[in-house]
């Protein structure tokens, strides 16, 4: 699918796939799925359309 990226997490260094509504752009609020601490998601397109995603500690 190509609306999930294959995120670490910047806490516990899991690896995660998170899905990203296609109309999402922008800083997202997200919580890990292993740890529970909070990510923030900055959320983009590229020129074609293809998800890019950055992923910090908020």
């Amino acid at each position: 699918m190509e609306d999930t990226a294959e995120l670490t997490c910047p806490y516990c260094f899991e690896q995660v796939e998170v899905y990203v509504d296609p109309k999402s752009e922008g800083q997202l609020i997200r919580d890990c799925d292993v740890c529970c601490r909070p990510w923030a998601l900055h959320v983009s397109r590229g020129i074609e359309g293809e998800l890019l995603v950055q992923v910090t500690r908020s």
